[in-house]
């Protein structure tokens, strides 16, 4: 039997994960949108590509939560897209209002569901799904690790001219502007990179991958990035459908791991059927540490703000 993922929020992220998904036969998939038309209009679209695609599962779109009911994962990217010049903490109370309203629904109709938090301000928006959901915290995480250490990766491709599958990266902290690459546990093909590169080099690659998301939102003028960010929340997917037992950074709540402590913030997982297994602690430096230390108290700030 196909697992049933709903996607809520139809809008670039949501489709294009939704799209993905049924790309890869993760599941059936239901795409939910409070706008009329928008999800049925796009998931009739892709269930169109089907016959050229080849693939065979369903995809439903409503603007009814009832239709949700049962859902194995749930991937929330519901919430105003940041503008040019808005910071992601501008976006805090109204995004709160929004995801507060899909996780009262959404474990209405299917309470035991994984939640996959996918908006901003992202740590944020995963705490208060955590806290507005009361399921266990293994089976509420959010996407922000992979797609900051896929930026990360590419632009150390980019700079040392190998294959990005050559890469390999690890972002913590909170997904923003304090977030923490980590280039001693980053390589190429094996080698660290604080052996290829000089560390001006590095830092400048460092501060590009904390901009990944302005620099493309101010390229578009209009609009934020979508094809990265609805990759990395499909490989989140992948590793808990298929039981992966995957390591990938991921939001997920700290209970004195890394010496915080009930908090969101970004640290590797194990990632696979039970959601979050086992949280991977890893040595950082007094530098390494007081920086994760910043990026988290950047999150306990919107936290605070939000009461949760």
């Amino acid at each position: 039997m196909r697992k049933k993922i709903t996607v809520v929020g139809a809008g670039n992220v949501g489709a294009t994960a939704a799209q993905r998904i049924a790309d890869q036969e993760l599941g059936d998939v239901v795409l939910i949108d409070i706008i009329e038309g928008l999800p049925q209009g796009k998931a009739l679209d892709l269930m169109e590509s089907a016959p050229i695609e080849g693939y065979g599962c369903n995809i439903t779109g409503t603007n009814d939560y009832a239709d949700t009911a049962a859902s194995d994962i749930v991937v929330i990217t519901a919430g105003l897209a940041r503008k040019p010049g808005m910071s992601r903490d501008d976006l805090l109370n109204k995004n709160a209002e929004i995801v507060g309203g899909v996780v009262q629904n959404i474990v209405k109709f299917s309470p035991h569901a994984m939640l996959i938090v996918v908006s901003n301000p992202l740590d944020a928006m995963t705490q208060l799904a955590y806290r507005r959901s009361n399921l266990p915290k293994s089976k509420v995480f959010g996407m922000a690790g992979v797609l900051d250490s896929a930026r990360f990766r590419t632009f150390i491709a980019m700079e040392l001219g190998v294959s990005v599958e050559n890469t390999h990266a690890f972002v913590l902290g909170g997904h923003g502007d304090d977030m923490v690459p980590l280039p001693r546990y980053s390589t190429v093909a094996g080698v660290p990179i604080t052996e290829l590169m000089s560390k001006e080099r590095i830092d400048r690659i460092v501060q590009r991958t904390r901009q990944g998301g302005a620099e493309i939102v101010n390229l578009l003028k209009t609009g934020s990035a979508y094809y990265a960010p609805s990759a990395a929340v499909v490989e989140m997917v992948d590793a808990v459908i298929h039981d992966k037992k995957k390591i990938l950074p991921c939001t997920v709540f700290l209970e004195g791991e890394y010496g915080i402590s009930g908090l969101y913030v970004g640290v590797p997982v194990k990632l696979g059927a039970g959601g979050v297994e086992q949280i991977i602690e890893i040595r950082l430096t007094p530098e390494e540490q007081a920086a994760l230390n910043k990026s988290a108290a950047s999150v306990r700030e919107l936290t605070t703000l939000l009461k949760i």
